[in-house]
């Protein structure tokens, strides 16, 4: 009998909510109701009051007598010139005071969606108008000018050329030349074990004498190459389970073309379940547990609605990580989440037959611009240095697109926030429930989240109907997953059984130094069964190796 938990009805509350709310918001609009809420200005009383108190400080600046400064942590603001020189100390706080206003108004919307909007067009226009853009609103720039007789700016007017002719014009982040995928990157060995038009299957060797019963199947997002799971010896998730004694298999996905401009939810579904029979006959296992990252846990999701709408155990636990479910959270990809905007990005990818992951990458640049977009301006272009080498930022580099179908799905998904209704969404024709996934699930949010807020990762402990444990990791949305132990900065936090509320979480959740990785390791090890020996070789009689790991696919 599968187990329930206590708090049931707080949960249904939860989801009748995201239910009803979602129904309104995905019914009400034109395009022009829109693109009306979206310039649409906070009370005339908040403008008046944001105006008299910038004008307050613009006389403090004038006369010296303000005492606002850039945060520590603004990059932008790091050279001494800017507290030590009368002038650029007073350009950087009448920027400071300007760009405030313009923030606390954005804030001031009481409907979340019409601020994220908000907040993502201010963000986007103060970051643009930042004086350490320009050559003679750097001093650091100006500095480096002089100390290199102006070899830093024709370096950087070379850098911009190049990336004019190779890059869209944006500036590039990460120079990708000392890293090669196979070679120091996604180099835990392997072996291809299944291929089909969607996906490659990777088996993992055993590292140790003994392996867990039980095997996970990893599942990344369709956005974005799965070797961030397996960047190099010592930051290797893969790696690191390995050592665990846990059985690893990983999906790889098909980078798809126009050709493959039909593949949707349902595809990729059904490829999944295809992996996972597989997977179950490599192992000689009934079962197997399952591991979802962003978007990928967005199809694990649809998958278990599915398992559990027809009666299917072959997933006997599951693990989250930085996925959202409820789409009815505060987060900045909410500014994006209106009827007119996702119809012009349906119909762009349908027309192409792809989404491809050069625009998706730029989108989400955006979403941060003073660190994705405008450092990167200052270093290539006013500081005339090439980019860094970041094995974190070749892979955001190393693109993968989303076919039409897909991305229509998604797009649907995000729109009304089709999985949190019970029967809103069909998943090869069945209506699923996800209040009816009653298996053990392992959830982690990242704190500095700028993609998927760790509150609202946090909500799926009350949308599922299992037993929840939920993780907050320190770091972001990539960071916070290739966290591998030894780092003295990273922790994560560990609270008691979920409740509704992630602030009452938190408030009572115990930090601990080291990464996530540790805890989730002994929780699926308590949920794989016993050990047996280790596989001589990854595969099995009716499923042969057929190529070392990284594979085909992750070169497409």
């Amino acid at each position: 009998m599968p187990r329930q938990r206590a708090n049931k009805g707080k949960q249904k509350t939860a989801t009748d909510r995201a239910t009803n709310e979602s129904a309104a918001n995905g019914n009400k609009g034109s395009a022009i109701d829109d693109v009306m809420s979206m310039v649409h200005g906070p009370k005339p009383e908040k403008v008046f009051e944001e105006s008299m108190n910038m004008f307050q400080e613009m006389f403090k600046i004038v006369v010296g007598a303000s005492d606002i400064a850039p945060d520590e942590k603004d990059k932008r603001f790091r050279d001494a010139t800017w507290s030590s020189h009368p002038y650029y100390e007073r350009l950087g706080q009448v920027y400071l005071a300007w760009s405030k206003a313009l923030d606390n108004l954005a804030e001031s919307h009481d409907n979340w969606q019409i601020r994220e909007r908000a907040k993502f067009g201010t963000d986007i226009f103060t970051s643009m108008m930042a004086p350490s853009n320009t050559l003679f609103g750097n001093p650091e720039a100006l500095k480096r000018a002089f100390e290199t007789g102006g070899s830093s700016i024709v370096d950087g007017m070379l850098n911009y050329l190049n990336d004019l002719a190779h890059n869209r014009g944006m500036p590039s982040q990460v120079d990708k030349s000392p890293f090669r995928v196979g070679e120091n990157l996604a180099t835990t060995p392997g072996e291809v074990v299944f291929r089909s038009d969607v996906l490659e299957l990777i088996q993992y060797r055993a590292q140790t004498v003994e392996v867990v019963a039980r095997p996970l199947l990893i599942i990344p997002p369709q956005i974005g190459r799965f070797y961030f799971l397996d960047m190099g010896p010592g930051r290797s998730m893969a790696e690191y389970a390995l050592d665990q004694g846990l059985q690893i298999f990983v999906v790889s996905w098909r980078n798809p073309t126009a050709e493959q401009a039909e593949w949707n939810l349902d595809t990729y579904v059904a490829a999944i379940l295809e992996a996972t029979e597989v997977v179950c006959k490599i192992c000689g296992t009934a079962d197997l547990n399952t591991m979802g990252f962003c978007a990928g846990g967005i199809t694990m999701t649809a998958m278990l609605g599915y398992l559990a709408a027809t009666g299917d155990a072959r997933v006997h636990a599951a693990a989250y990580a930085v996925t959202l479910l409820d789409l009815e959270c505060e987060a900045t990809v909410g500014a994006l989440r209106t009827k007119s905007l996702l119809e012009m990005a349906k119909q762009q990818s349908r027309a192409k037959g792809v989404i491809t992951g050069e625009e998706l990458g730029m989108l989400f640049n955006w979403m941060r611009p003073n660190d994705l977009v405008w450092s990167y301006w200052v270093n290539n272009y006013l500081m005339g240095k090439k980019p860094p080498s970041f094995d974190i930022l070749a892979w955001n580099a190393d693109t993968t697109n989303l076919p039409a179908a897909l991305h229509a799905d998604f797009m649907e998904i995000f729109q009304h926030n089709s999985l949190c209704r019970p029967g809103a969404w069909k998943v090869m024709g069945v209506p699923v429930d996800i209040s009816q996934i009653f298996i053990d699930t392992f959830i982690t949010g990242g704190l500095s989240d700028h993609l998927t807020p760790w509150q609202g990762c946090y909500r799926t402990t009350q949308l599922l109907g299992g037993d929840s444990t939920f993780v907050l990791s320190s770091s972001g949305h990539i960071a916070s997953l290739i966290n591998p132990p030894g780092n003295p900065k990273s922790s994560y936090m560990v609270g008691g059984e979920p409740a509704p509320d992630p602030d009452a979480w938190a408030a009572t959740a115990v930090k601990h130094s080291g990464s996530w990785w540790e805890y989730w390791s002994e929780w699926l090890k308590q949920r794989s069964g016993a050990m047996k020996p280790a596989p001589d070789e990854p595969g099995s009689e009716a499923y042969r190796a057929i190529e070392p790991a990284p594979g085909t696919y992750v070169h497409s």
